[in-house]
């Protein structure tokens, strides 16, 4: 199984590691197209003025320059910890055990701008590129990682690819039509059985999901294994309308 995750907009600083080794992140194949993309990143962050457009940073978000022109020699921490927001928190990884951690670790992959999917224990630093940013230096970051993305993905796919990821960043890679996966679309049941997706706590309600996921470990490979795992741990998941979708039923 593999999960695909979506970044957060807000990291937390700092790290005690090394800076990012592009060519020992996760998807190797990837590192050409990683390397153009935080080269041209730091090459923009010369220019505060023009950074701060590109990017659309306020006046207040200017600092996040800083950690974009750092980008290859700051220090790091394993993804799934530097990334913070609704879906993190609630996935709380650091308050999990060795095993949840390292289950993760192999199994999950955080979909980003600068350098397409990461192991969630890949260590990266600081950095501030959201999916629809037109960067200088480098084609679109749609065109640029989506089909080298979709072909790594492939090759790294083993069993079920469970897809949680913003739309934004299903752009970046979609996952290859000859490859299992589904998607997961957070959604509430109202009173009168009607079905309506939710915001705020769509991200919340996957985070709690990749918590359960890394806790319990299991070892299935297949839609109807997610299925059923979903109901021995007391979530309400079921089949969406396409058999590429499941619906997982939260309450706001």
């Amino acid at each position: 199984m593999l999960l695909l995750l979506p970044p957060s907009e807000t990291k937390r600083p700092g790290g005690d590691r090394p800076p990012i080794d592009l060519g020992g992140l996760r998807l190797p194949s990837l590192r050409r197209h990683r390397e153009d993309v935080a080269e041209a990143l730091v090459a923009l962050s010369a220019d505060a003025d023009r950074a701060a457009r590109v990017l659309k940073l306020s006046e207040r978000q200017r600092g996040e320059i800083a950690h974009n022109a750092a980008l290859l020699t700051a220090p790091t921490m394993p993804a799934m910890d530097r990334y913070t927001g609704v879906l993190f928190d609630a996935l709380d990884a650091a308050s999990l055990s060795a095993a949840a951690r390292g289950w993760l670790a192999r199994h999950a992959l955080i979909q980003t701008a600068p350098f397409g999917p990461i192991g969630a224990g890949d260590l990266v630093p600081a950095y501030r590129l959201a999916a629809g940013t037109s960067l200088p230096g480098v084609p679109a970051l749609r065109r640029h990682w989506a089909g080298p993305t979709g072909e790594a993905l492939r090759e790294a796919a083993d069993g079920l690819v469970v897809d949680l990821r913003s739309k934004a960043y299903v752009d970046l890679g979609p996952v290859p039509d000859d490859v299992a996966s589904v998607y997961v679309s957070v959604v509430a049941e109202g009173a009168d059985g009607a079905v309506r997706a939710l915001n705020h706590f769509n991200k919340k309600a996957k985070g709690l999901f990749v918590r359960a996921l890394a806790e319990s470990r299991p070892t299935w490979r297949t839609a109807d294994g997610l299925l059923a795992w979903a109901a021995d741990a007391g979530l309400d998941l079921r089949p969406g309308e396409s058999s590429r979708e499941v619906l997982l039923f939260a309450r706001e």
